[in-house]
């Protein structure tokens, strides 16, 4: 069977202009602890899309750690090259991929940096090997090999035998404000629902419907 044959019908539901919240932060709540309640792998997992300074777009994975009406929160080494993205160019998107349930959310906004105190909190809650790995990898730098990742861990978990591991300083988050969020939920014959809440000048949000 060829790639053009591979198709399937969207049947796991609708969604209505009037079951809509107002607030899309708390329709992607909603939404999210419907996620949560699946077995489906990953549900905090979002594509992130960063652009350089050359124009050229990049994605990744990473996880949503923290939710409020600020914004999307997720956590990264500095060094990394979605750091060094945000720094000169701090558009970002956000894509959740929930296709057990039919459903994504893409978000538009402005990432920033999250306070120091946020970031300890978090880095405190990480397992300690998680801890240690974030001391391990200087992200997206070139290195030897595999051996040479694992020996640089181990020699950090011997460094950090004893008592807590202090936070790195070259490791912190990023919070997007969203400034456009859009819920898609697949239908029948591709006639997908589409909504789009834009913010306004009021900081309030308008909600228009697109075709699919």
């Amino acid at each position: 069977m060829g790639l053009e044959e591979q198709r399937r019908e969207y049947r796991f539901g609708r969604l209505h202009r009037e079951s809509l919240n107002d607030d899309p932060i708390e329709q992607f709540s909603l939404w999210l602890n419907q996620a949560l309640a699946t077995t489906m792998v990953d549900p905090t997992a979002m594509c992130l899309t960063t652009v350089d300074s050359e124009n050229r777009p990049w994605q990744r994975m990473v996880l949503l750690k923290h939710l409020d009406h600020r914004g999307f929160v997720f956590y990264t080494n500095l060094g990394s090259r979605k750091a060094r993205d945000i720094a000169v160019n701090p558009r970002v998107s956000l894509l959740f991929p929930w296709t057990a349930m039919d459903r994504q959310v893409i978000v538009g906004g402005t990432a920033s940096r999250v306070s120091v105190a946020e970031t300890l909190k978090y880095f405190l809650s990480r397992p300690r090997d998680s801890q240690l790995a974030a001391w391990s990898s200087r992200q997206s730098s070139r290195i030897n090999s595999r051996q040479a990742l694992e020996a640089q861990f181990a020699q950090m978990r011997d460094k950090f035998r004893q008592g807590d591991i202090p936070m790195p300083d070259f490791w912190g988050g990023f919070r997007v404000e969203p400034d456009e969020i859009e819920f898609w939920q697949g239908g029948e014959h591709r006639l997908h629902d589409r909504f789009q809440y834009q913010r306004t000048e009021s900081g309030g949000w308008e909600i228009t419907r697109l075709a699919p």
